[in-house]
């Protein structure tokens, strides 16, 4: 009695990995090649995009007034500091429109401190969707950032509107809206971009060590003192080494920047070397948080 052999698999003579490979199957906790890495988070700019969109959403969407508290969460704070530190303790030394300087500089620092605070949760407040889609985990701390850039939008025609009638009813100075009112577009890319930078650093320090996110409001809080969001540094900071690290550090030349465009202001003159440190500042930590967030993507979710 003659035995018939079983059919030859299609599958002879090839190993797994090729099988994988030829039916695009990636291998799941390996770090890819960064230039494949980059590519991937292009080519979901719209997913970036729905999640900022999204998180916009869900952080006013259960209140009565919506996204108004976008606006009006800056404009309460703006308020509560001007009353204290332009009013009360009188923190207007070598300024004319003091009113604007802290408007303009709690807008914009709110706005850094809630993209970074974001950016830093980003990996834990995500762990389910982390472990259950193959993704590029960066697109969570850029849609963190995006969502507060949505957000920061509509402040800054409430935050314009604040510098012109301040300036026209306290200070009685014609600052009609110019040419230089569009450099706050510079201003806030610039701005995001660092923000930016800033928060993939962060995503991957708290994703490995979640205490350090009860530790950020309070590096935050030191960071608005000593980045001149309610004074200015040149005025109330006498020791020159200590004023020049404080002026030129990063935050602080974005509030410069931002003041620079709206305000008209004899110490805040229009300074190109001051731009070219805000793009020196916003390029180099973007480089160094992506490839820093990349080099520990194959860890997220898996701590």
């Amino acid at each position: 009695m003659s035995v018939t052999s079983p059919p030859a698999s299609p599958f002879d003579g090839v190993t797994a990995a090729e099988l994988a490979e030829r039916h695009g199957l990636k291998p799941i906790g390996v770090r890819p090649a960064i230039g494949p890495y980059i590519a991937s988070v292009w080519r979901r700019r719209q997913f970036i995009r729905v999640l900022a969109s999204s998180r916009a959403l869900l952080e006013t969407g259960s209140n009565y007034l919506g996204h108004f508290w976008a606006v009006l969460n800056p404009v309460m704070n703006a308020l509560v500091y001007v009353l204290i530190f332009g009013y009360i303790i009188g923190t207007d030394r070598g300024l004319g429109n003091v009113v604007g300087f802290i408007v303009v500089g709690t807008f914009v620092y709110r706005f850094f401190s809630e993209a970074v605070s974001d950016a830093a949760r980003s990996i834990p407040r995500n762990l389910n969707l982390v472990r259950s889609l193959h993704f590029p985990r960066a697109v969570l701390p850029m849609s963190a950032v995006t969502a507060q850039l949505a957000s920061l939008v509509p402040a800054i025609a409430v935050m314009g509107l604040f510098v012109w009638l301040s300036d026209r009813f306290l200070v009685n100075a014609d600052t009609t809206p110019n040419w230089n009112w569009l450099l706050i577009v510079p201003a806030v890319v610039l701005t995001y971009l660092f923000s930016m930078g800033a928060g993939f650093i962060l995503a991957r320090l708290c994703a490995g060590l979640p205490d350090l996110l009860n530790l950020l409001p309070f590096l935050l809080r030191l960071g608005m003192y000593a980045s001149g969001v309610l004074f200015s540094i040149d005025h109330y900071v006498h020791n020159e080494a200590l004023a020049a690290v404080m002026a030129y550090q990063p935050v602080a030349i974005y509030l410069d920047l931002a003041r620079q465009a709206l305000l008209v202001e004899e110490s805040i003159p229009l300074d190109l070397t001051k731009w070219l440190w805000g793009a020196g500042w916003a390029v180099a930590l973007l480089v160094v948080g992506f490839v820093f967030f990349w080099r520990d993507e194959a860890r997220y979710g898996r701590e």
